[in-house]
């Protein structure tokens, strides 16, 4: 019999149901205040989620605009790079174009000679003004990482042994980074 009641109660028999409608009636005012307060806290964390989330979007958002702007400058500041360095040179390309429009109706050879002298120096100045320097080799020691070795050929003196006595190419740097390595003979 006992089995049956609980049964009853589990499925929640008419007789149940009147008496928790009498409990709920009897509910005190303090727990409906603390169901209240619940609310107000529930909804209010919730706005602060959604303050939050808001944030985080836009900040999300304001950072992927700035990774897709830095790239689109990588990009341009690639593809102009050297902008300024061919407008220098055009100038000695002009140069060039006129001394060989010359050649043409000249005998002098001396002038020829003097008129290309003309432009490698200018030529020469423009890439030092940009940065472009020259390295020194002849007679240096034999360092790898600023010098190819090509050959090694017997040292015309004693002192000339391990060091440069011939260079085949010379090296150059680039605002003190080497973008030539000079290509050199080697005495033994």
């Amino acid at each position: 019999m006992k089995k049956i009641k609980n049964i009853f109660k589990k499925m929640g028999s008419p007789e149940s149901d009147i008496e928790n409608a009498q409990n709920e009636e009897q509910i005190p005012q303090e727990e409906l205040n603390t169901v209240d307060e619940k609310d107000q806290i529930t909804s209010d964390l919730k706005a602060k989620v959604d303050e939050l989330n808001d944030k985080y979007l836009r900040l999300y958002s304001e950072f992927d605009n700035f990774r897709k702007r830095t790239a689109k400058e990588k990009i341009d500041l690639m593809q102009s790079a050297g902008e300024d360095v061919f407008k220098s040179i055009l100038p000695v390309l002009d140069d060039l174009e006129r001394a060989i429009k010359s050649n043409s109706e000249t005998t002098d050879v001396k002038a020829v000679n003097d008129g290309v002298n003309l432009i490698f120096n200018k030529l020469k100045s423009t890439l030092t003004q940009k940065g472009l320097s020259e390295m020194k080799a002849i007679g240096e020691t034999f360092d790898a990482d600023i010098h190819e070795a090509i050959t090694n050929i017997p040292a015309p003196s004693d002192e000339l042994k391990g060091k440069i006595v011939e260079e085949l190419e010379k090296g150059y740097s680039l605002n003190g980074k080497i973008i030539r390595f000079a290509k050199v003979i080697i005495g033994n």
